[in-house]
């Protein structure tokens, strides 16, 4: 049994929707912390602790049960009472929670002592109301006025913050209890008499409002907490999405939590129908919407719920910049990087109303809208989209260009923006081979294969929508971009791209893994991508857990680093889908053992955001990098991306076929996919390996749907105008 390594410090995380808690592994908050009951980014509960007259309570077990659901299993200290001494060990507590909307606590109190006992249980809370922003920074700024009230008749207090047109309030309700509440010095209090055996109940309603509007606590024990509305849009959504059964366990259970996770951080899209979401980019500080993490998941997601694209491209259009606003780095058709609804955005205070400094989620909204069409066959995707799209490509050459010469380049124009706008986006992950920061505009070189890759898929619109003159010209400028960019990236010794050209123009030489994304993108020469490959694959590289960031070799190499050494599932599992367009499958099933292997060793299967780079030992184990977010989306999404990696999947549901180049490698002898939706068709395949060959049987729906062809046929009909 292989050892399991927990992500992050001992706490319990669970949510639903925009609400978030954050407790110690006792339930308790304390203060100063970051933990706390978040919703829309301000912290509504900033402290919770719970006494048997004046005595702390003793963890025995407890955690999240489900992603909005925790159970926690406490016992008593001694203590005195006038009755008596109540011994240790003779009173249990279970505290159990259910968030849905607002959060429902049940506390059960059972004496399994001897003799009658009566004490005080009190519950001390505190509202901060602080933004998360303050938060995450330490940096406790009071802007407004906070008021509490208490109602005995109703068994209600109410705390409200206001700080001019910016409120939010929380109402606590003891319900449905076998005692009264009363309120004093900052603490709930009950009266609790038990016989022996007998055992004490209350439920505390959370009721959290945004402005004026209420998000009530679910009114049902959390032991019917499965019965929520939301839990069973949960049920319903994973029995409808992809389902995988393997005779490998490890990577079964991979796929199984990606699942799970995917599920938990599913946020609904507003005025579509019930089943369209978008996710949000991870638990517990990045419930919110982030354009490229939404545009990524929904790449690796086409195979197993196809409306994360429709949400994506739906939340994102309507947030797409009209206008040039250089605080929050807009510009007109730019889609947006982050959004924040906490009062520091309210008042502007921060950019993220929403802040558009990401370089590269313009051009992957256009990817997405084309594999979007391509795996629904939904034509008004294109239709109902296209002026977001055109926008989009306004964008591209009007501003993303931002000196003319034909490549894509980035830099901050607001005070308090990102200096650097791609997905490697820390301060410190842009540097050259000696460790010194790259300055200036970046043209880093996966932008410049998103937006040749974008022009391409697009041109395919255009031909689809009757425009062939426009589709012409952008196949032309795909053309003039693929020769401009190997002619300035590429290293013929090193056999390797530039990292990124600075603000001078000058190639900066550091090894990096962003060149893998170019072999998604499809811009590598045919006789280039072998070598590009193996230099990903090299022992600097690639730790044996997944291919590294950075080199280990170069100067600014930190294993610990958040970008520079570090490992990203989901950066290797686009290098991976890279890999497999130029054939090399084998090379895209060793990524796929790395990190399933590392998911094997994380608690629950459940790969982090990311982890540490260090290198793979027999007898060793993936090892966390503190603050990364679990579950996270696109971590999450890199099992489905290895799916389509390692089988070759292509939907074309415009013309009614599945295009698959299987590929199982001896590990993996065998996948079996449920429920894969092209279109308006289902379809239930079998892929199972005999010899070096991977064969396949269409065990449900219509198998002359499901066509073998070279996964690579998708690049060069997309370059050459013939993908129709």
């Amino acid at each position: 049994m292989s050892f399991k390594v927990q992500v992050g410090p001992p706490q319990i995380s669970i949510h639903q929707g925009h609400t978030v808690l954050v407790t110690a592994p006792s339930g308790e908050i304390a203060w100063p912390s970051e933990r706390g009951l978040y919703f829309f980014d301000t912290r509504m509960i900033s402290a919770w602790a719970i006494y048997a007259n004046g005595e702390v309570w003793d963890l025995l077990n407890g955690g999240a049960v489900a992603h909005d659901h925790a159970r926690i299993h406490l016992s008593n200290r001694a203590f005195l009472t006038e009755s008596g001494p109540v011994a240790e060990r003779s009173l249990g507590l279970v505290l159990a929670r259910a968030i849905g909307g607002g959060m429902h606590e049940d506390l059960d109190v059972t004496n399994h002592g001897g003799k009658p006992v009566r004490f005080n249980l009190e519950i001390a809370l505190r509202s901060d109301f602080a933004d998360i922003f303050d938060v995450k920074s330490n940096r406790m700024v009071r802007r407004g006025r906070i008021t509490t009230e208490w109602s005995d008749a109703d068994q209600a207090l109410r705390t409200a913050y206001r700080n001019q047109d910016f409120h939010r309030a929380v109402t606590v309700t003891a319900h449905n209890g076998s005692s009264q509440a009363v309120y004093a010095n900052g603490r709930l209090s009950f009266e609790i008499a038990l016989d022996p055996g007998q055992t004490w109940h209350v439920c505390l309603l959370y009721d959290l409002e945004d402005g004026g509007a209420p998000h009530h606590a679910p009114r049902l024990c959390t032991r019917d907490a499965h019965t929520l509305p939301h839990a069973s849009l949960r049920a319903d959504w994973q029995q409808r999405v992809l389902k995988l059964q393997s005779s490998n366990e490890e990577f079964y259970r991979f796929y199984r939590q990606a699942i799970e996770d995917m599920a938990a951080l599913r946020l609904p899209v507003e005025g579509t129908d019930h089943m369209v979401f978008v996710p949000a980019a991870g638990l517990p500080w990045f419930v919110a919407l982030f354009g490229r993490d939404s545009l990524i998941v929904s790449l690796q997601s086409l195979i197993v719920w196809p409306e994360f694209a429709r949400g994506a491209l739906d939340v994102l259009g309507r947030w797409q910049a009209k206008e040039r606003d250089d605080w929050r780095d807009a510009e007109p058709g730019k889609i947006l990087h982050e959004l924040r609804q906490g009062e520091l955005a309210h008042f502007k205070l921060v950019p993220h109303t929403p802040y558009y400094g990401t370089a590269d989620a313009t051009p992957l909204y256009l990817i997405v809208l084309h594999a979007a069409w391509r795996a629904t066959g939904d034509r008004a995707l294109l239709e109902r989209f296209l002026p977001n799209a055109e926008a989009a490509l306004d964008w591209i050459d009007n501003w993303g260009d931002r000196d003319g010469d034909g490549f894509q380049e980035f830099a901050t124009r607001s005070p308090v923006g990102y200096e650097n706008m791609s997905w490697k986006d820390s301060g410190d992950s842009m540097s050259w081979p000696d460790g010194s920061l790259v300055k200036g505009p970046k043209a880093v070189c996966e932008l410049q294969g998103y937006v040749y890759d974008a022009w391409l898929r697009m041109a395919e619109v255009y031909d689809a929508l009757a425009r062939p003159d426009r589709a012409r010209a952008l196949r032309a400028k795909a053309a003039a971009l693929f020769e401009k960019f190997n002619a300035t990236f590429w290293n013929e010794d090193e056999g390797y791209y530039a990292y990124m050209l600075d603000g001078e123009k000058r190639p900066v030489w550091s090894v990096a893994s962003d060149p893998g994304h170019l072999l998604y993108s499809g811009i590598v020469p045919e006789d280039r991508a072998a070598r590009v490959a193996a230099r990903l694959l090299a022992a600097d590289m690639d730790s044996g857990w997944g291919i590294r960031t950075l080199s280990a070799a170069h100067h600014a190499y930190n294993p610990y680093s958040y970008q520079n050494g570090s490992v990203w599932p989901h950066d290797n599992g686009i290098i991976a889908a890279g890999f497999k367009r130029y054939g090399l499958g084998r090379e895209a099933a060793q990524i796929a053992r790395a990190i399933s292997g590392a998911a094997g060793h994380f608690l629950l299967n459940q790969v982090p955001e990311l982890y540490a780079g260090l290198p793979h030992q027999a007898d060793g184990f993936p090892v966390q990098y503190l603050g990364a977010n679990v579950p996270q989306a696109w971590a999450a999404g890199s099992a489905f991306m290895l799916v389509q990696a390692m089988l070759g999947l292509e939907p074309d549901a415009p013309r009614g076929a599945l295009y698959i180049d299987p590929w199982l490698p001896p590990w993996l002898p065998d996948l079996t996919l449920t429920d894969l939706r092209l279109g308006g068709h289902t379809l239930d395949i079998r892929f199972h390996r005999e010899g070096d060959v991977t064969n396949h049987e269409v065990l449900r729906g219509d198998p002359t749907l499901v066509q073998t062809r070279d996964a690579g046929e998708l690049r060069r009909r997309l370059r050459d105008g013939t993908a129709a």
